[in-house]
């Protein structure tokens, strides 16, 4: 196998007194966040953002734990970066390897005896101790749930652009049967309002327009004053520069009567909500551990709706769930059928180390879920192309945050999180423009602006 040639040291930029951070994330929205974070903190310590694994000093992996053979995924990454990592001793250049992320919380010290490349191993909830923990020299794993502040321990979030995810909330309760959420981001937990919203204010003064607050379980969100997540949103739409809203991902035992108002009195909520709900079976919504039935989940589909008609709906999937029949199958299909999601996720069952269901007797054969699958993901994109057709002549904000692949088009996202590009001017980067859509493509949107 080739190994990478390694950066000379002369190659290192002046003034970074750490060298150069690679950081790479996988999963869920919060990862994105946690990597930027410990991209931010890296920074503050003096090193530069690389782009290459081979010319960085410091390498992170962030990682997630939801998906099947999400360690075995990990592990390969790691046989890589161990290629590498020893190019560059050969060539005289130190490398430091991090493991964070919930796969790092899962596996612990063993991450540390598969890989002697690895040197820390660190939580989700304590990857604010990465400066002391590589300062110390020593091979560590440190996944003990912090007690102190992460947050208040970080450095300030730099803004990325015209649309930035601020963490309001983490960890979960609920202990869904398939999910390992409670046991490597802990019991859930809210920031205080305030701390959100000047963070929000130092992003939006630094550019950003767009703010998605995003926690494992957000619209549990209630900080030590009862602040609630209806009352956090309305508060940061009255900051300068705020002109669009979102949140993700939610419960929808936690979609309390003022959030769903939400959806009527703030306009800077996007008419768009991302609801799992994972089966249309009640049978498997028991087993599942998810707190609520298939009509309760319409019944906030149709409150939702009520309060802002022109909303869309976007949600999560598992087929397959232990025990799972071609009648609860049948039922899942009847529930996508009479909400007709905007867009959606659907996956396989894969049983998670630890959750009970991983436990369960009556295990769905691997080809049944493979079918069951192929059907399912069919009518959700059959019902994500009608919603985009449908939006052909519609008017509406696009928040333009990249150039487009050619010369003089711009970039960005409709309300319903389309991506549209229309031609634009460069200075229009980063501000929002009224499109009208003209044309619809496979996975974007053609605009016009008006």
């Amino acid at each position: 196998m080739t190994l990478l040639v390694p950066p000379t040291a002369a190659a290192r930029p002046a003034g970074a007194r750490g060298g150069r951070v690679y950081v790479k994330s996988f999963g869920c929205q919060m990862n994105v966040y946690d990597a930027q974070r410990m991209t931010d903190l890296a920074l503050a310590q003096g090193y530069a953002e690389t782009s290459e694994i081979a010319d960085a000093d410091l390498v992170v992996f962030n990682t997630c734990h939801i998906r099947e053979k999400a360690a075995e995924k990990l592990y390969s990454e790691l046989g890589k970066a161990r290629e590498t990592k020893e190019a560059r001793a050969a060539g005289g250049l130190a490398t430091k390897l991090v493991v964070a992320g919930c796969v790092a919380q899962a596996e612990g010290g063993e991450i540390l005896r598969r890989n002697s490349a690895v040197d820390i191993v660190v939580g989700p909830q304590n990857y604010h101790r990465l400066p002391d923990l590589l300062r110390s020299g020593r091979r560590e794993v440190d996944t003990d749930f912090a007690v102190e502040d992460k947050f208040a321990a970080l450095p300030a979030q730099r803004a990325r652009g015209a649309s930035a995810f601020v963490t309001v909330q983490e960890g979960c309760d609920k202990f869904c049967a398939f999910c390992v959420v409670p046991y490597t981001r802990g019991a859930e937990i809210s920031r205080p309002a305030d701390k959100i919203l000047a963070e929000i204010a130092r992003l939006a003064g630094a550019g950003a327009r767009e703010f998605t607050l995003i926690g494992q379980n957000v619209n549990a969100y209630r900080d030590a004053h009862a602040i609630g997540l209806a009352a956090l949103l309305a508060e940061a739409a009255k900051l300068p520069g705020v002109e669009r809203l979102r949140y993700s991902t939610s419960h929808p035992s936690d979609m309390d009567e003022a959030l769903i108002a939400a959806h009527a009195d703030n306009p800077a909520l996007a008419p768009y909500l991302h609801l799992p709900v994972q089966s249309g079976s009640d049978r498997i919504l028991a087993a599942m551990n998810r707190r609520h039935d298939a009509s309760a989940y319409l019944d906030i589909v149709a409150r939702v709706r009520r309060a802002r008609p022109d909303i869309a709906f976007s949600s999560d999937f598992i087929v397959g769930f232990p025990g799972e029949t071609d009648a609860d199958f049948e039922a899942t299909l009847a529930l996508v059928r009479e909400v007709e999601f905007a867009s959606a996720f659907a996956f396989k069952y894969s049983p998670r180390p630890g959750t009970p269901a991983a436990e369960a007797a009556d295990q769905v054969a691997a080809a049944v879920k493979e079918e069951r699958l192929a059907r399912l993901l069919a009518l959700l994109e059959a019902q994500r192309q009608a919603f985009n057709a449908a939006t052909v002549g519609k008017r509406f904000g696009v928040i333009f945050d990249k150039p487009g692949r050619h010369e003089g088009q711009l970039i960005g996202r409709s309300p319903y999180m389309q991506a549209v590009f229309a031609e634009a001017a460069p200075e229009r980067l980063g501000r929002m423009g009224q499109v009208e859509i003209v044309e619809v493509g496979p996975n974007s949107l053609r605009g016009r602006l008006v």
